[in-house]
């Protein structure tokens, strides 16, 4: 539930910003076939732990790949953690 908010909050700094973002929210089960369909993939702090074996794939298709701030996620920082995307891609 937390990351459905946080993935909201990312989307309404995005509008706000006037930036057309396309945000979603996986299961690790969905990783996979989810990565290349997508410029970036941010993990949730809860899973970190899966961070070295999800940067293996996302490296292998070319996409930039990080964990969320803690703090940022906690406080539900949607136009902070959107920022941190957008500075990945560049």
């Amino acid at each position: 539930m937390s990351t459905s908010m946080v993935v909201n909050k990312m989307k309404q700094a995005a509008a706000a910003k006037g930036i057309e973002t396309q945000i979603i929210a996986v299961s690790m089960d969905e990783f996979d076939s989810t990565l290349p369909n997508y410029d970036c993939c941010l993990l949730g702090p809860q899973i970190k732990y899966k961070f070295e074996e999800f940067k293996k794939k996302s490296e292998a298709v070319g996409k930039p790949i990080a964990v969320i701030n803690s703090m940022d996620y906690g406080m539900m920082r949607g136009d902070k953690i959107l920022a941190d995307a957008l500075a990945m891609m560049q």
